[in-house]
């Protein structure tokens, strides 16, 4: 996942791709790693997702990114680092991603139709998961762009409910019609009938959802770093202020983003962790930079 507006990617926003030919779907299908797309929808001129089939020996832990790609003009795999969006139980793959109109993978990558098929690299890394935090009462997941994309995973995994008494996801974009995905799935997560059996009614009563613009009006406007310094998003959600006690974080955005909102937390007293040393917050470093 990237970041923030368009300009932050998520894991699945360092795609890039041109119209899928014949000649590179029959490439990419002559490679071990080759997966088929069985959906795409696209919601802005800069943004879309789409889902493609499972390996059935991939295992991952929601929250992870792999490495997806196709095939570069060279004839050689052209690679980049993409959130998994799906949570770790479902049968297909799910990513988010930007459009770069000059970026080597997602000026190919936004072209993609079901039936064609893409690289994806079976190995799966990341600090966005449950096992780089210690315990805690309330989970925040800060977000801008693309980087809603492993929390749209981590949002539909029963463990965030069952380990959290209060899960909050903020998702920040420049305008209104970049929120339709985060939308979207908090909509699905809350009206799902499989997802309220799987997590529980009483579970997905945890969730809150906060959205807002930087740019275009909306109901909530605002970048996330400034609602948090002066206290206005804890007073939104009747919270009170960061406490490393109680609070648990994930950071997804631009690089920027991901900085601002690391000087906050531990500003607050949170510390950064990692998977061999969980502790009150993680930042995604995977996905920081354009052009892709």
């Amino acid at each position: 996942m990237r970041r923030g507006g368009p300009s932050w990617l998520s894991m699945t926003e360092m795609t890039e791709q041109a119209p899928v030919t014949q000649a590179t779907a029959t490439k990419v299908a002559a490679l071990p790693d080759a997966q088929t797309v069985t959906s795409v929808q696209h919601y802005t001129d800069r943004l879309f997702a789409f889902r493609v089939t499972r390996p059935q020996s991939l295992r991952f832990r929601s929250g992870e990114f792999v490495m997806i790609g196709l095939i570069g003009d060279n004839g050689k795999p052209l690679l980049r680092a993409y959130s998994i969006a799906s949570p770790s139980w479902d049968d297909e793959l799910e990513f988010y991603s930007i459009k770069v109109p000059d970026g080597p993978l997602t000026s190919k990558l936004q072209h993609i139709q079901p039936g064609d098929e893409i690289i994806l690299r079976p190995k799966p890394v990341g600090t966005l998961v449950h096992d780089a935090l210690l315990p805690g009462k309330r989970i925040y997941f800060f977000s801008t762009g693309t980087g809603f994309a492993p929390f749209a995973s981590l949002l539909r995994d029963p463990q965030t409910y069952e380990d959290y008494d209060e899960v909050i996801i903020t998702h920040t974009c420049r305008e209104v019609a970049e929120l339709t995905y985060g939308r979207e799935l908090i909509e699905s997560i809350r009206n799902d009938e499989l997802l309220t059996e799987l997590i529980g009614e009483e579970n997905l009563a945890k969730l809150r959802y906060y959205p807002t613009t930087t740019r275009e009006e909306s109901p909530k406007m605002g970048r996330i770093t400034t609602l948090i310094e002066t206290g206005e998003l804890f007073t939104d959600l009747g919270v009170p202020p960061l406490d490393p006690a109680h609070d648990r974080a994930m950071i997804c955005g631009s690089l920027a983003f991901n900085i601002d909102v690391k000087a906050l937390l531990e500003k607050a007293g949170l510390r950064e962790g990692a998977n061999s040393d969980p502790k009150e917050f993680v930042v995604e470093k995977a996905f920081v930079g354009d052009g892709i």
